[in-house]
């Protein structure tokens, strides 16, 4: 018997046992540097589109953790809507960023020039059957691994601005919203950075997105939350605030594991590479502080409202596990165990001291979106300096300024062009019935009243 094998032969020796063939078996080893070389560049694409296409689909089921997450939080009678909110923010996101959004974030040539010119255009993939001298980054990963990796991070930060407007906005305006914020301003935002732009020039690092995708969706949803303004009820005139408890904190529960898991995906995956025995121990490492940085959140957050309010408060506690893994997403590779702990405890305890903070200002925002993704997400990209030495704290400030600043300055354009244009609040007495019947014609717990 004769196989045709390009392996080293060491490899091709432990193999044929467990092929079932002889091991005397006459075999014809193409073991030459250049055929050597070839399979470990196949092999190497081959492990880092895989570890793309995991952590995509890890990152994916944050999709269905948002939904969980924001429709348990809301009242009963928007809870429909939120769940097609989630459905429609997160198809749309795909469209526009393959139409638009993930060229224009990974520019070609200049940035200024070139990138915007010859970067809007639909992403195309590889060609079926593509072979090794056909592929021109061979050493990288697929088009179609990267692109999908990509748009989870893009359709997340859309997710982030839903639950924060929720129940009082109009759902096609917020859509409309979705489409430029995920085509074209999330984009030209994050290509600063992961587009090999001016921000990553001077050394600003955001390992996962804190800023680049937490901070992003939480600048847009504060602009949102300004322009669509506060639930009928929610801020009394006597400066009384009106507590509206969710509908299903079980069901948020569940939102916040699905995120807490779809989270090894979000940061693991960031390492963009499975090719050597480094990067997969980088891998494993990114995922034990992950896991403790949520651990810390939400402990934090646990002691704290026990001590401020003599009882443990829940909603707090989901929120302070998020607002962990949003702080250690700047940089999850280089902190100890002991410090993912701390970064993450930090995080719990910014949402615990933040969200009535901005209830005070009278910003409504319904799941605590803003203090868990822009308070906790400027907290972490600035954590990156205690840890990781190639971090400059000037080129961390700015980045964390024009990210914030840019983000809310376009998101805030659209949403009042958006507000002339179509309106993006529902009526007051919508509200108080609910926009599942009024805007849905439908009830998603019709055997209760409201």
């Amino acid at each position: 018997m004769q196989l045709k094998k390009i392996l080293p032969l060491a490899a091709l020796t432990v193999a044929l046992p467990s092929l079932g063939l002889a091991q005397e078996a006459e075999v014809v080893v193409d073991a030459t540097p250049d055929a050597v070389a070839a399979l470990n560049t196949e092999m190497v694409f081959i492990l880092n589109s895989l570890l793309f296409l995991i952590g995509g689909f890890l990152v994916f089921f944050m999709a269905a953790g948002f939904c969980m997450l924001e429709t348990g939080l809301v009242r009963s009678k928007n809870a429909a809507m939120q769940a097609t909110k989630n459905v429609a923010l997160f198809s749309l996101a795909g469209i526009a960023y393959f139409v638009v959004g993930f060229n224009l974030m990974y520019p070609l040539g200049d940035w200024v020039i070139e990138g915007w010119l010859g970067g809007v255009a639909p992403t195309v993939l590889e060609p079926v059957g593509v072979a090794l001298e056909d592929v021109d980054d061979i050493e990288y990963a697929s088009i179609g691994s990267d692109f999908i990796f990509q748009l989870m991070f893009c359709a997340a930060t859309a997710s982030i601005v839903s639950g924060a407007v929720a129940e009082r906005v109009k759902l096609f305006p917020f859509l409309v919203f979705v489409v430029i914020l995920t085509g074209i301003i999330y984009p030209i935002q994050a290509s600063w950075s992961w587009g090999e732009g001016f921000l990553d020039e001077i050394g600003f690092l955001d390992f996962a997105g804190s800023s680049i995708v937490h901070g992003a969706g939480a600048a847009a949803a504060l602009a949102g939350a300004l322009v669509v303004g506060s639930r009928y009820g929610k801020y009394g005139k006597d400066g009384k605030i009106n507590v509206m408890p969710g509908s299903n904190l079980p069901l948020a529960t569940l939102g916040m594991f699905i995120l807490w898991f779809g989270w090894f995906g979000f940061n693991g995956g960031s390492q963009l590479a499975m090719g050597t025995i480094a990067d997969v121990a980088d891998v494993s490492r990114i995922f034990a502080n992950t896991n403790l940085a949520a651990s810390g959140g939400a402990v934090a957050a646990l002691i704290l409202t026990t001590i401020l309010y003599k009882k443990p408060d829940l909603t707090m506690v989901l929120n302070g596990a998020l607002a962990g893994l949003v702080s250690i997403t700047a940089e999850p590779l280089t902190p100890g165990l002991g410090m993912a702990v701390l970064i993450g405890a930090v995080g719990g305890l910014i949402v615990v001291l933040t969200v009535p903070m901005l209830d005070k200002l009278k910003i409504d925002d319904v799941v605590g979106a803003i203090p868990v993704h822009g308070f906790a997400g400027i907290w972490g990209t600035l954590a990156v300096v205690l840890t990781n030495p190639d971090a400059v704290l000037s080129a961390q400030l700015i980045g964390i300024a024009l990210i914030f600043g840019f983000m809310f300055a376009a998101s805030l354009v659209v949403w009042l062009i958006l507000k002339v244009v179509m309106g993006v609040r529902v009526s007051d007495e919508d509200q108080v019935t609910g926009l599942d019947k009024t805007d849905m014609g439908m009830e998603a717990y019709p055997e209760f009243s409201s």
